[in-house]
């Protein structure tokens, strides 16, 4: 059994919010895939499960708001005497850019609090995490509780769909291939860093193939 863990807030009035953007990843693995799950309330989530390529999973959303997160987490894995290996955490990261995907595992909580809750209740911080970008503020003045708890701007939500896609594709490659295959083949930069290196590399080419020849230092 693999326990899939979205973090998020509760509520309408947090649906959209940066921080639940692991809420939105585990909505949108499932829309993608043309499935209606049944999420129903269970040790202070909503739970679902299905199964991955003849494995089966349990997918929760924890509905103690992010603090308490861990709570939940902890029921389901001693309920259904799920290995820490077993366990996915998807959560927004700060740390990294709109976009960007980072895999880990054995790692503290960076100033997360529902990742604070998870460990202190485990015991342990050795399970895998997928930190989901969503960057800095793009002014410094903008208090950080306020910036993850607000909205995507209009040009992110855009590309949000692309963003949780892969996120869907990382999940199953955890359940499937396990976590050093999960890590390597799904980090990825931002949107922004990624744009980037491809422009640098479109001029890099186009350098090579416009290089003038060398003149002939006889004539």
């Amino acid at each position: 059994m693999f326990l899939i863990v979205g973090l998020g807030n509760p509520g309408s009035k947090y649906q959209l919010n940066r921080h639940n953007i692991g809420f939105m990843a585990l909505d949108r693995y499932f829309e993608s895939a043309g499935a209606k799950p049944v999420w129903k309330e269970d040790r202070k989530a909503l739970s679902c499960k299905a199964k991955i390529n003849n494995h089966d999973v349990v997918f929760i959303k924890p509905q103690t708001y992010m603090n308490l997160s861990g709570e939940s987490v902890r029921s389901f894995m001693d309920f259904y005497k799920i290995d820490l290996d077993h366990i996915l955490v998807l959560h927004d990261e700060l740390d990294i850019g709109f976009g960007a995907i980072k895999i880990q595992r054995n790692r503290g909580p960076g100033g997360h609090n529902g990742l604070k809750s998870i460990n202190e209740h485990l015991g342990s911080q050795d399970y895998t995490r997928i930190k989901l970008g969503v960057g800095k503020p793009p002014d410094g003045r903008w208090d950080i509780a306020n910036w993850v708890l607000s909205n995507f701007f209009d040009t992110e939500t855009d590309r949000l769909p692309e963003f949780l896609d892969t996120v869907g594709d990382a999940i199953e490659s955890f359940v499937i291939d396990g976590y050093q295959k999960t890590a390597t083949g799904f980090t990825r930069p931002s949107f922004v860093e990624a744009e980037a290196a491809a422009v640098a590399l479109a001029a890099k080419n186009e350098l090579k193939k416009n290089k003038p020849e060398k003149k002939d230092p006889t004539t």
